[in-house]
């Protein structure tokens, strides 16, 4: 269950494409200091229509499958939050994520604030620089320019379905690499 903030912790929001929306939820959702992860549709071309899943997975909407994530920056910082996000998915293929392609799938940090843009930029370049994938980092890094709530079904897929076949093969190991590598971030 999400803790609720009180007046003197604030919160903040970015939006993260890590792929699959059900395994970036299903990471976030166990990340002491988040608050709020909610399944999504970020960046689209049509920001004023409302995307839909069938529609997204045509590849033609410009949206990512996307996270909103709300957390508490006095217990999480940023850059923690951004090393889990690169640690739990591949940020070197672009538009791709297993056998998942297409544009909605890319690596994608959309930004609410200049500062999370400039330190999510300054992070990508610091992992170019120091070589951490074997291939370039090509997430990619803006600010958000619309986000939309995924369909009921979509939220929380993993815990409701975690015996079904993607659940098995894709989102389990990436939850227990998040468990094995981040134990210290844990709720």
């Amino acid at each position: 269950m999400p803790h609720q903030s009180s007046p003197q912790q604030p919160t903040a929001s970015i939006y993260l494409a890590g792929g699959c929306f059900w395994c970036t939820e299903a990471i976030f959702r166990r990340v002491r200091g988040v608050q709020h992860v909610r399944s999504g549709y970020a960046n689209g071309t049509d920001i004023a229509t409302p995307p839909t899943y069938a529609a997204v997975c045509t590849g033609t909407t410009g949206y990512a499958e996307a996270v909103e994530v709300v957390y508490a920056p006095q217990e999480l910082a940023l850059v923690d939050l951004l090393a889990i996000f690169f640690a739990t998915h591949d940020p070197t293929t672009l538009n791709r994520q297993g056998n998942d392609v297409g544009t909605q799938y890319r690596s994608g940090i959309y930004t609410t604030t200049a500062e999370q843009l400039a330190v999510a930029q300054d992070y990508v370049a610091q992992l170019n620089q120091d070589r951490s994938f074997p291939a370039p980092v090509v997430t990619e890094v803006a600010p958000l320019t619309a986000f939309y709530p995924a369909e009921e079904e979509h939220h929380d897929y993993f815990a409701q379905h975690p015996q079904a076949g993607y659940c098995a093969w894709v989102i389990a190991p990436k939850v227990a690499k998040f468990t094995s590598q981040f134990a210290h971030c844990m709720r």
